[in-house]
């Protein structure tokens, strides 16, 4: 079961005694039967990655998606639909099988199960768009995510490094480096993005999201210092970027840009709301900076948490006050 911890743009209730009431509850991953893990339903995320991303998806997908137009040549009617991660799908990711059906796509020349065992990549988001184009999203907000190591066992490891290789060669690469060990993840996605586009004829794109000034986690404060990183993860695999070429897309989106901000405050400022409402308390006038008072017939504070300090202005005007 997944644990949520105190952190960057979520608020916890501190009351008296020490006890701590959470804003969100745990939420099972969940499965469908007679599927190893194919539809899988994480927490909500309330840090790094896989947060921003369902903020994205889910409150401004326009954002991510003119960042992705130019570089896909889609004209000014095409558009890009989201399928994952969706709110209203409990922010679903998907694997395997689930992916063909979820895209409706067809592997007729190189099926899945003769390219990788079941337990496949686990995409971060899918879309697609009205020309017919798919897209295969990996989103990153520290350099730690990079790095993976598989850990299949014998036939599976078997299979997935015969396929490894095989989509190593097809992007020319000169390393003799095992694509399963340091960087695997990467490597699998471009092994995926091979099966589909060279194999099978797909129209597909795979693209990398990198998240800057991920603060929440750590993460890279510019461009500069991701593309050195994922300098190192391309020495590794042998393979330069002219040779991934253009159905490999980096996408790079500064969190701390006022708009991407503004989602994840609009978000923050709906959950307070509810809770205020829940325990009936309500924010004390002009409250001193770094926390707001509640008033309930005892003392009680809400720490906001944000890395710029720009949450508590947001809150002040739109929380009714006593």
């Amino acid at each position: 079961m997944h644990t949520q911890s105190c952190e960057a743009s979520r608020l916890w209730l501190f009351c008296p005694y020490s006890t701590v009431i959470k804003v969100f509850s745990d939420v099972p991953i969940r499965q469908k039967k007679g599927e190893m893990m194919s539809r899988v339903v994480p927490p909500k995320a309330i840090k790094g990655s896989q947060h921003w991303l369902q903020e994205l998806v889910n409150r401004s997908p326009e954002l991510l998606n003119e960042s992705l137009k130019p570089r896909l040549g889609l004209s000014r009617n095409d558009t890009i639909a989201w399928l994952s991660p969706q709110e209203s799908d409990d922010y679903a990711e998907y694997r395997d099988g689930d992916v063909q059906e979820l895209l409706s796509i067809r592997l007729e020349n190189r099926h899945l199960h003769t390219f990788w065992p079941s337990g496949g990549p686990q995409w971060d988001a899918l879309g697609k768009t009205t020309r017919g184009d798919i897209l295969l999203v990996e989103a990153k907000a520290h350099v730690g995510e990079l790095k993976s190591t598989c850990k299949a066992s014998s036939p599976s490891m078997t299979l997935i490094q015969k396929s490894l290789a095989e989509a190593g060669r097809s992007f020319g690469a000169a390393s003799t480096n095992d694509w399963s060990q340091t960087y695997y993840q990467y490597a699998n996605r471009l092994a995926y993005l091979y099966l589909l586009r060279q194999l099978n004829g797909i129209q597909a794109w795979l693209v990398f999201l990198y998240f800057v000034n991920a603060n929440d986690v750590a993460g890279p404060k510019s461009e500069k210092e991701w593309r050195s990183a994922i300098e190192d993860v391309h020495a590794h695999l042998g393979i330069n970027r002219d040779q991934l070429g253009p159905f490999v897309i980096d996408v790079f989106l500064d969190v701390t840009t006022p708009y991407i901000a503004q989602i994840d405050t609009q978000h923050l400022v709906q959950d307070a709301l509810g809770l205020l409402q829940q325990y009936k308390v309500w924010v004390a006038e002009n409250p001193p900076h770094g926390h707001l008072k509640l008033c309930s017939g005892f003392p009680t504070t809400v720490y906001a948490y944000d890395s710029e300090d720009a949450l508590l202005l947001a809150l002040r005007p739109l929380i009714k006050t006593s």
